[in-house]
C-alpha cells in the first residue's frame, strides 16, 4: 500500500470538547454549522503531485516525530485514520469508500496566529504518524467491526508512562458511519477558502484527482496531563486503536508500559520524538 500516492485530509472538531482543550475553538467562531455536534471543516495535510507548497512533503512516519524548529507546544492528536477510495464524476467527488483503518497521530503545533488549519499540521517529514499495522475494514456502516474499537494514547517520558488522551470508543465520534462520509464528500465538493478552511475541490484538482485518501477523522479529548503537557525530544508518543471486546483499557495500558503488543485486534503507533 503506497501511502505517499494518497492525498491526506483531516477532520476538525469531530470529538466534543477537543477544540476547546486544544485552545482552537476560537478559530471556528465564524464557521457555520448545522448543529452543535457537526465537525467544523476538513483540512489538507498532504497534497501529492503538487509543487511549491509545504503540503507537497509527505509527512507520515511509522516510527518518529521530527520535532519542529522553533515550536514548544507540540501535542499528540490520537485518531482513527481511514484509507478510502475516492470516486469522481465530472470533477466532483461522488463517493468515499473506506477500505482499511489504522491508529493515527495528527500531531499538531499550537499556532494561535495561523490563518489555515493546515499551517499547524505539516512541517516536513515525520510530522504525522500512522501505524504500519493497517487493519482491513469489513464495513463502515453501523454494526461494522470498527464499532468495537477504542482509541487510547500515552506519552512516555523518562521511563514513566502517562495517559495522554481519554480512552474513547470510536462510536463516540460526533459524526461517524455514513453521516461522516456524506459530510466529507460535501466538503470535498463545496468547502470554500474561508477563515481557517480551504477550497478542497481546487486542491483535489491540483493533485490530479487522486483515487485514494488517508483521512484522519478527529482527535479524542485529552486527559488533564495531555492537555497541559507538550512533547519534547526524547519522548515517546503512543496511539493504540484496539478491539475493546478483546482487551480492557487496563490491559492496553499494561501492554504500553511493557512495549509488548498483540498482533490481533489492534493497530499500534509508537513514535520517538527526535
Amino acid at each position: 500500500m503506497e501511502l505517499s500516492s494518497m492525498i491526506g485530509f483531516g477532520v476538525a472538531g469531530n470529538f466534543a470538547g477537543h477544540l476547546e482543550q486544544a485552545g482552537e475553538a476560537s478559530d471556528f467562531v465564524n464557521v457555520k454549522v448545522k448543529d452543535h455536534i457537526q465537525p467544523k471543516a476538513i483540512f489538507p495535510f498532504y497534497l501529492p503531485a503538487v509543487e511549491n507548497t509545504f503540503l507537497a512533503t509527505f509527512p507520515v512516519s511509522h516510527e518518529t516525530i521530527q520535532f519542529p524548529e522553533g515550536a514548544d507546544n507540540l501535542q499528540i492528536e490520537p485518531e482513527v485514520s481511514l484509507i478510502c477510495d475516492i470516486q469522481y464524476e465530472n470533477g466532483k467527488v461522488t463517493a468515499l469508500l473506506p477500505k482499511a483503518f489504522a491508529a493515527f497521530n495528527d500531531c499538531s503545533i499550537r499556532r494561535p496566529g495561523a490563518k489555515k488549519i493546515s499551517e499547524k499540521k505539516n512541517w516536513g517529514p515525520a510530522s504525522k504518524g500512522m501505524s504500519a499495522n493497517i487493519l482491513a475494514l469489513d464495513s463502515f456502516s453501523e454494526g461494522g467491526a470498527l464499532d468495537r474499537f477504542h482509541i487510547a494514547s500515552f506519552m512516555r517520558r523518562d521511563d514513566e508512562l502517562h495517559a495522554y488522551g481519554l480512552d474513547s470508543p470510536a462510536v463516540e465520534y460526533s459524526y461517524f458511519h455514513e453521516t461522516l462520509l456524506n459530510w466529507i464528500v460535501d466538503k470535498m465538493n463545496n468547502q470554500q477558502d474561508e477563515g481557517p478552511a480551504e477550497d478542497i475541490a481546487q486542491l483535489l484538482a491540483a493533485s490530479g484527482y487522486p483515487t485514494q485518501a488517508i483521512i484522519s477523522i478527529g482527535a479524542t479529548r485529552y486527559t488533564e496531563f495531555g492537555e497541559k503537557t507538550f512533547l519534547q525530544p526524547g519522548d515517546e508518543s503512543i496511539v493504540i486503536v484496539y478491539d475493546a471486546t478483546l482487551y480492557s483499557p487496563d490491559v492496553v495500558k499494561q501492554m504500553a508500559q511493557k512495549s509488548e503488543y498483540s498482533s490481533q485486534g489492534m493497530s499500534v503507533l509508537s513514535q520517538q520524538v527526535v
